[in-house]
């Protein structure tokens, strides 16, 4: 289910669908960084996703991040550069979210 969530958020092989949920992050993301999408970020992770076609691979599930994967090492990373705890709104907590349904977190 998790690689559905992804592409119905707008995140897809053929790039961002205009008028979705992915098209308004990568707005904001851009927005707050001065004009430009960071490589490893919410919006270029969940794009990167989204054109593999594959959450799975990653890690993302739809019941949660597997141990031992790529998503668990990114949310280890995430933890330590912020003092113990994945910050709302960050990589890991956003990609999640989208990979269960939700709306990220901000939008």
């Amino acid at each position: 289910m998790s690689d559905q969530n992804v592409r119905n958020a707008g995140f897809s092989p053929s790039g961002i669908k205009g008028g979705s949920l992915a098209s308004s992050m990568m707005s904001h993301e851009a927005k707050a960084s001065g004009g430009g999408v960071r490589s490893g970020g919410p919006t270029s992770t969940l794009q990167e996703m989204g054109a593999r076609g594959s959450t799975h691979s990653s890690g993302f599930t739809s019941s949660g991040i597997s141990s031992a994967s790529q998503a668990s090492q990114m949310m280890s990373r995430e933890a330590r550069s912020h003092g113990g705890g994945t910050p709302r709104g960050g990589t890991t907590s956003t990609v999640q979210s989208i990979s269960m349904g939700g709306k990220g977190g901000r939008h």
